[in-house]
């Protein structure tokens, strides 16, 4: 019995004339292919089958590493639909079949010495095919053609690999009497290998691939958008999706390009496909598809979204546009062919053939379908993505001393509607208050504090440093009258912090200043993995997410990403719409969010006017969820909008313009600290203390102390610290 390695090997491909003028005899072509199949020893380390069909183009039905199996490339051929088209193209579908093919990326053994064999059945060409035909012998392909009356005799003998493996039928019916001798020709030809220096490419022993849907979400594909999203669907289902093998990201795209998850947003196929069901369309009139491209090259194909291009692993776009692009594509595309992004185009009847071919990372990796409810019929589109291998130059990542830092995850909401006004909480019984103000309020908080030895004035906030460390001693004068006997305390701190930027055309001039505020924000935090996360969000009529908790895990990486912000533009500003995007695709563990190892989840929302639509749902929603929210707003905003939204009244801040955010900074910075003081669960035995032993101590043997430097709320004394609406500690007595 003969070895498995002795057993013969064989890479066979049959291209298949689909033009107009093979119509009759498409059904016996497919029924001679269908009984060759039955005959070889189909295996995936044995036989091996391709089938490509062309006429003007070629288009490849199935790769030599789709199927491993008799029966699966056996229904794939009963399927076959004729093709249709003219003129009949023999020369670009033999270097089409060369080029896309005969690879290692889709099949081919042929440098580890497996036959290479091409079946051609078509009709006299339009095109030259001495070229191709050439270059298929030189790479070592064996090709037999195969002619009807209507084909060329010599030409056949030119493509074929030796004269004598031309061979000729009156009708394609008649295909079944070479089928013998096409056979025989087959089993014992001994191929001449051109063994050639591959391209060297990074090393790994596993197929890996970063793979980019960008789909077309304008007003022209709202029918067709569901077709696109079950066909999106069916590729990540026959993807390996896994942290170290394949990833996933999502971008849909009109006027602006909108990311629905990155490359490292969800590390599991199921969450892939769980926010794929999900997508909705975009809507839009513009299709700036050049816009798209870009935004794709700048913010998803980078390492921050999970790109591993330096590492070598083949990065691949796969482009579904329904239109013509209002601005140009060439540039963009190219950028991105220079990165090494390889780009495949599927166009409709409404798509611009020649734009798509100049985006395509090669013009025969542009498809088109008459509409995108038969995507199904190019869905071997993913058989051209399995292997892809690209020639990277790997690079060396410079690892910095952050990398060994605690990290947190900070998610930074921002609204900037006119009218949010700060005030300071009432006092409540049980409450011990320390305030500081500024000049303009100082009367205020001596009537607010428990003491007046506790109230501290400042002229303007900007002089809160010098105030700190008095405050920090009252504080400890306070707690130090009290014993703990035991006190659990988190070994570190985290944040995930989002910002949600209003992002409308009211705030086309104070986006800049927005933008700096939350630069600012950023440079104050401890930006890293495992301490603090930072996610931004600009939103109008719709949200945009810029990036998420997960995206960025070095501070650096941020804070170029918010330098280079651009104002999103839109309207009307849908601040509720925001909220519960904010809610349902940023707070969320595939995202980045730690909410459920109860690191504290923060949203600093900027809003510059009214809402359009019902903010009250969306944000009861977040603050069920834990998420507090501080909002911040100018002259246009809606003062009472602002506090619903914000988790405390107090916490809605505003200012004259946005200019003069720099003024709240400080105070807004103060609020976030507390935030994660008063949430972090510590437990404090209280040895000897007395009800009366500090003013204003509540008469229950309980003490509340707060440690926010200017803004109180409320607590319920039978809440244990962290928990409820609460910006203190608890300390509980025995």
């Amino acid at each position: 019995m003969a070895t498995e390695s002795e057993r013969q090997r064989r890479d066979v491909v049959f291209l298949m004339d689909g033009s107009d003028g093979n119509r009759n005899g498409f059904p016996a072509m497919k029924e001679f292919v269908q009984r060759m199949v039955e005959i070889l020893d189909v295996a995936e380390n044995r036989d091996r089958i391709s089938v490509v069909q062309y006429s003007r183009d070629a288009e490849v039905h199935f790769y030599l590493n789709t199927y491993t199996t008799k029966e699966d490339i056996l229904d794939g051929v009963r399927g076959l639909r004729h093709k249709e088209g003219r003129p009949l193209y023999t020369g670009a579908g033999l270097q089409y079949v060369r080029d896309d093919v005969f690879t290692a990326s889709s099949g081919s053994r042929r440098l580890e010495g497996v036959p290479q064999m091409v079946l051609l059945s078509g009709g006299r060409s339009s095109d030259s095919v001495n070229v191709a035909a050439s270059s298929l012998k030189e790479l070592g392909v064996l090709t037999f053609g195969i002619g009807s009356r209507g084909s060329d005799s010599r030409e056949l003998q030119r493509i074929s690999y030796d004269p004598n493996y031309a061979l000729t039928v009156s009708d394609f019916c008649e295909l079944p009497k070479v089928q013998e001798q096409l056979l025989a020709s087959v089993q014992p030809v001994p191929i001449p290998i051109t063994t050639t220096s591959p391209t060297v490419t990074a090393v790994y022993t596993t197929p890996r691939k970063d793979l980019v849907f960008l789909l077309d979400g304008s007003d022209a594909t709202r029918n067709s958008f569901p077709a696109m999203r079950d066909f999106v669907q069916r590729l990540v289902e026959q993807f390996n999706i896994d942290a170290n093998r394949d990833r996933v990201s999502m971008v849909q795209y009109s006027r602006d390009a909108e990311v629905h998850f990155y490359l490292n947003s969800y590390t599991t196929k199921e969450d892939i496909l769980d926010r794929v069901r999900g997508l909705r369309h975009k809507g839009g009139r513009l299709l700036n598809t050049g816009a798209a491209l870009q935004y794709v090259r700048d913010n998803v194909f980078t390492d921050s979204s999970g790109s591993r291009r330096l590492q070598g692993v083949p990065q691949i776009l796969i482009l579904l546009s329904g239109g013509r692009s209002f601005d140009s594509v060439d540039a963009a595309a190219s950028s991105l062919k220079e990165l090494g992004v390889l780009i495949l185009g599927i166009g409709s009847r409404g798509s611009d053939s020649g734009e798509l071919q100049r985006i395509s990372y090669d013009p025969s990796y542009a498809l088109s379908v008459s509409d995108f409810s038969e995507l199904p019929n190019v869905q071997q589109l993913l058989a051209s993505v399995q292997d892809v291998a690209m020639p990277v130059t790997p690079t060396s990542q410079t690892l910095t001393a952050d990398d060994a830092i605690p990290r947190k995850d900070v998610v930074f909401l921002l609204d900037g509607s006119d009218g949010t006004r700060n005030t300071f909480p009432r006092k409540k019984d049980g409450i011990l208050i320390f305030g500081i103000g500024t000049r303009n309020s100082s009367r205020e908080v001596q009537r607010i504090v428990n003491d007046p030895t506790y109230g501290q004035t400042i002229n303007e906030l900007s002089d809160l440093p010098s105030v700190q460390q008095q405050f920090t001693s009252s504080l400890n004068n306070v707690l130090g009258q009290v014993k703990p006997m035991t006190t659990t305390v988190p070994a570190e701190r985290k944040r995930d912090v989002v910002f949600l930027l209003d992002g409308s055309d009211g705030t086309r001039s104070s986006f800049p200043a927005m933008r700096d505020f939350v630069e600012k924000m950023v440079e104050r935090l401890n930006v890293s993995e495992n301490r603090d996360r930072v996610s931004v969000v600009q939103y109008s009529r719709d949200p945009e997410a810029h990036f998420y908790l997960n995206t960025y895990s070095r501070k650096k990486d941020i804070l170029d990403t918010v330098r280079g912000l651009r104002h999103k533009g839109g309207r009307p500003l849908n601040t509720g719409a925001a909220l519960q995007y904010v809610r349902d695709n940023v707070f969320t563990a595939s995202s980045g969010s730690r909410r459920a190892e109860g690191v504290a989840q923060l949203l600093i929302l900027l809003s510059g006017g009214k809402s359009f639509d019902n903010v009250d749902t969306p944000a009861s929603s977040l603050k069920q969820l834990g998420v507090l929210i501080f909002g911040i707003g100018s002259r246009s905003s809606d003062s009472r909008e602002l506090q619903r939204i914000s988790h405390e009244p107090s916490y809605g801040l505003s200012v004259s313009d946005f200019a003069d955010l720099p003024s709240v900074q400080q105070q807004l910075f103060t609020n976030i600290n507390t935030v994660l003081v008063e949430r972090t669960p510590i437990t404090t035995t209280v040895i000897g203390l007395q009800s009366s032993s500090l003013p204003g101590s509540p008469t229950s043997g309980s003490l509340i102390a707060c440690v926010q430097f200017e803004y109180w709320t409320h607590t319920s004394t039978k809440l244990p610290c962290g928990q409820g609406r609460t910006n203190c500690c608890m300390l509980r007595s025995s």
